[in-house]
This record gives structure tokens, sequence and C-alpha cells, in this order.
């Protein structure tokens, strides 16, 4: 047996309370290496009375390591622990003090332990958030709906964007159009910035507390809200803290006067006076844009600033969560300030943040909700691409890794994305092909997490990078692509229907090496799905064995050859099925 490769920790991601209930286990061995493992359990204080032995389930496999996972309900809210593993040659005893191979050390010294379960230490998400499907708008590109407020120089629409061109897109565009969002059956909204700002993008903030007027103002953001939520919409609000515009009224009274500006804590400084020369700011920016001066949110001042706009706008206007503009470059304690003055007002809602890699230190629960899954859209895009590589079971392998980065309700709420205002255009990034368009947007919405879909993606807009990834939005019906949004309503129905594809256990079934064949399940204790795809240029015939009840086409509702717990399925090139088990989930 690999000790070396064996892994766990009291902590974070390997040992975690799912709820109040429950506390989760994870232990790592080198993949191929260990047969079973066993979770053994009990009370310090009463080891002999207390203690029981739980099989642990392999939930996951990456390129190098398997995962174990058990759940424990403990009877007091704690309990010691260690493990046994075994190959049919070799058992061995791993505890916090170390391995043992000639039988388990008299328990609890030298056991790992779990002292307590605090439920207010627990990550607690929106429930919401797991049944949410989101639609991200770019408010200047999506519609019209007032010309009196366009700004000068507003470009005709549909016009090729530049990275500087006005649209008039604003908030009355939103609300004449909230049907045809509900229409797509999409549940929640994250506005990219609405405040006020010189650019078109709005990520330069002028004023936190005004609404661009080229937007609209305060009433006509309340109008949005309200009946958003009136059709059974939340609408998220894009908060930019890193950083605001040089046109920020403190930075401006910084330039004034220097280093006697009472704001002059609210930015770094290097020296006086603030100054660009060659292009090179004196003082922290965003990226290199002296336009854009980073913000220091450790300042008392600027952080109760900050606070206090955070606490107005869910006040004020009710809205429903943040998404959190270059998250992982503002300090951990202030994040942690935020979060309290977030849930204080509303606890259900939802803060999301932008972290682009391994966002672990942020879902602690103390901080974030949820971050946007890049690293998922990546992996996707790359498996579906049309220059695709990668067999299915590297792409299964990777998958599983992100799995295990994170505990399994910061899992069921990951913001998973296949474009963004900061990407191409998902169709673009596949090549315009139609079909490999299909398998991503079915693996988004049947993976575990909140899916969210950029404005017009759902009609085939295509577009690079940006500028070209926002164009405006195409209203005209024969100038978009309605059987691809028929699909995209199809799915987004299947999953609103079935709890079990949002909230469901998850794992791969088939993803063979050198194989484009891919089957995967989602489980609970009333239904299966399982999901088949040939990722791949030539038909394809799969075969796998489901025990269990009849299945049935999830889409069609016809019924699905089988012979006995053995189904055989060929797919074109391309090509997918959904099948459908009223039979609880389990052994394959």
């Amino acid at each position: 047996m690999a000790l070396e490769c064996l892994y766990h920790s009291s902590q974070g991601r390997w040992a975690y309370a799912y709820n109040k209930d429950t506390f989760h286990l994870r232990i790592r061995s080198k993949k191929n290496n260990v047969d079973r493992v066993f979770a053994l359990t009990g009370d310090k204080y009463d080891w002999e009375q207390h203690h029981q032995e739980l099989s642990m389930r392999k939930v996951a496999t990456d390129s190098f390591f398997d995962y174990w996972e058990a759940e424990i309900f403990p009877e007091f809210k704690r309990f010691s622990y260690g493990f046994r593993l075994e190959t049919d040659q070799e058992t061995v005893w791993m505890l916090e003090s170390g391995f043992f191979t000639d039988g388990l050390p008299a328990p609890a010294g030298g056991y790992y332990e779990m002292p307590y379960l605090h439920e207010v230490d627990l990550l607690q998400v929106p429930e919401w958030a797991k049944s949410a499907v989101f639609y991200q708008i770019m408010p200047d590109r999506f519609a019209n709906g007032d010309p009196a407020n366009d700004p000068e120089g507003t470009l005709e629409w549909g016009a090729p964007p530049t990275y500087d061109s006005y649209f008039g897109g604003d908030l009355q565009g939103m609300i004449d159009h909230l049907d045809y969002i509900v229409e797509l059956g999409v549940t929640a909204l994250y506005l990219t910035p609405i405040f006020q700002a010189p650019s078109n993008h709005k990520y330069d903030t002028v004023d936190y507390g005004t609404v661009d007027a080229n937007f609209g103002d305060l009433d006509k953001l309340k109008q949005l809200v309200d009946l958003a939520h009136s059709k059974g919409l939340k609408v998220v609000l894009d908060a930019v803290f890193n950083h605001t515009s040089s046109e920020f009224a403190p930075f401006k009274d910084v330039l004034e006067h220097g280093a006697d500006s009472k704001y002059a804590g609210w930015f770094h400084i290097h020296d006086y006076p603030v100054q660009v020369v060659d292009g090179r700011a004196n003082y922290d920016t965003f990226g290199f844009f002296s336009g854009m001066p980073k913000l220091n949110t450790a300042n008392p001042e600027a952080r109760d600033y900050l606070l206090d706009i955070t606490k107005f706008w869910l006040k004020e206007v009710h809205i429903d969560g943040w998404r959190l503009d270059v998250a992982n470059e503002v300090d951990h304690v202030f994040w942690r300030d935020f979060r309290k003055a977030v849930k204080e007002i509303n606890p259900e809602a939802f803060i999301i943040g932008e972290v682009w890699s391994d966002s672990l230190s942020w879902l602690q629960g103390d901080q974030f909700d949820s971050v946007m899954n890049y690293p998922f859209s990546d992996r996707l895009l790359k498996f579906f691409g049309a220059d695709n590589d990668m067999d299915t079971h590297t792409f299964a392998a990777q998958i599983y890794g992100l799995l295990m980065r994170y505990p399994r309700q910061a899992n069921e709420v990951l913001f998973n994305l296949l474009a963004s205002h900061d990407t191409p255009r998902v169709l673009t990034r596949l090549g315009g092909d139609k079909r490999r368009l299909k398998l991503a947007i079915t693996f988004l919405f049947t993976f575990t997490g909140t899916p969210c879909i950029f404005y017009g993606d759902e009609i085939g807009m295509t577009g690079g990078d940006d500028p070209d990834c926002r164009k405006c939005m195409i209203w005209e019906e024969d100038r978009q692509d309605r059987e691809l949004l028929r699909f995209y309503q199809s799915l987004i129905a299947l999953r609103k229907e079935h709890e079990v594809l949002r909230t469901g256990q998850f794992r791969f079934l088939l993803s063979d090496p050198g194989s484009g064949g891919l089957v995967y399940e989602r489980w609970n204790e009333h239904t299966r799905f399982t999901v088949w795809m040939n990722n791949s240029a030539e038909p394809l015939t799969l075969t796998q064995s489901l025990s269990g009840g009849a299945w049935q086409d999830a889409l069609s509702g016809e019924p699905v050859e089988q012979d006995g717990q053995k189904i055989r399925m060929t797919l074109e090139p391309l090509e997918y099925r959904i099948l459908y088990s009223g039979q609880a989930g389990g052994e394959a």
C-alpha cells in the first residue's frame, strides 16, 4: 500500500459539516491501490458504548488518486475517528498520530477529532440557489427600452461593438423583455454593474450610490426588481469593490490634496504627487489601468463606506445577492465583514465571488456562498471542442478533481457557466458546431451546481474576445436560432422538474481510456438519471449495466430497450441521450 499517497486532514474539504446533523469525512489514496476503506468513529469520552465502523464509498478518481467518503451522524455532535484501509494482502490503520500495521491503537489518543459540530460554523448556502438557473445581462447590450436616456454617440442597435461604443440598453429594456426571460425558464438574473460610471461596462464606478443615468434611476431599478420578484425571478447585482474609477470623488480629492486628503488612506499610493508617468501609475490599480485605482479595503473608513453601500441596496431595492468583481484581490477580512453585513439583512442573499482558480479559502462559511466556476467551463469547452484531444477517461478525472476541491454544499451552488462578458461566446469557442454546443449544454444542466446562461447564447449568438462577445442582443425572431432556444428551454424545464438534477449526487459510470463514449449518473433516494454521450466523430455503441426498474428517454418519454439490467445504445457522432428511472439511486 502506497502510504505516501494517503492523505486526510481534520478540516477543510476533508472533514466538514454538511448540515447541522451530518458530517462528511474524505480520505485520499493512490489510484487503484486500496480496495476498501472504513471510518472508525466513536465518542472519546465513552468509546466502548458509542462507536461504529462505516464503510467508505469511493466517490471520485482523478489522474493519480482515489477519493473515499463517508457520512457521519454524530450522536453527541462530536466524535474521534481513524481509518482502516485494506487490500486483499494488507491492512493499515491511519490515525492523526501515524500509520499502524499491527492493529488499531486503543482509542481515542492520537485519533483525529471533530470536537463539536457548531451550526454557526457551517458553510450555509441559500437554499434557492441550489435550484436556480441564472441569466447574465450586460445592460447596455440587452435592450433599449428608453431612447431618452441614451448616452451621446449611441450607435444603431446591432452595429459592431468597440471597446468604447454605447448602444442604449437600459433597465426599461429589461422590464420590457422580462416575459421572454421567464419563458426561457431561468429563475434569476445577474446584472453586470448598473452604478454611475463613464464606461459602457460600468466596471469603473464613479458613484456606488447612484444608478447610472444611461440605464435609468432608482425608481426604475425598484420597478425592475419588484416586477422580477412578482414573476418568480431573483436579481443579483455586480459590486466592484476592488477598484474604482479615477473620477471617483475620494480619488479626485487625493489628486487635489495629495497626502493631506482625508481619503489618502482609501487607496494604495506609493508617493506624491499622485501621477501617471510613461503609462505607469504611482498607485496600485486594477491590472495596469491607471483609470481604475485600487481601493484599500483594510482602511476603516473605506471599509465602512463600502459596507454601507452594500447594505443600502439590499434594504432599499431588496436585491437577492451580490456578484463580486475581482474578488480574489480584496482582503479576506473585508469579505468576512461583508458577509456579516449581507446576511444580517437577508440570510438568503446569494454571494458570488469572481475567482478564476481554486477558491476553497473563500468557501469556508465566512465569506462567499459561491464562485464563478471558470475551471469547470474551461475543461468542459476543451473536452467538447472541435480540436479536443482529451478522452472521456481524462475528462472524468478532471471533473472529479474539481468536485473534490470543495465541500458538497459548495459544489451544489458553484456558479457554472459556459461563457460570460469576459470570454468568447460559447458557440464560437465550440467552432460554431451546434451539436457540440448541445453536448456542453446538456452537461451543464445535468451536472451539480448552479448554471448560468450569458444573454443571447440561447439563440445562437457568436463572438470572439471582448468586445466581440458583447454584441447587442438579437430580438428579431427570424435572426434567432429558435430550435436552439427550444432546446435550452427543454433542458431548463427538465432540471426544474426533477430535484435529482439539482441536488442529487453525481458519478461517472463509463469513461474508458481512448474512448469518446461517456455515461454519468445523477441520483437520490427516489430517482435516477443517466446521461449518455458520444463525443467523437464516429458512431459508437455504449453498454452499461444499470440495476433497478425500467428506463425511459427523459425528453421524449419513450421506453428504452433493456437486456435484463444491461442497456446497449448506439449513438451517432456528437449525439446524446438522457435516460430516467423512478428507481432510487445506489449501485449501478
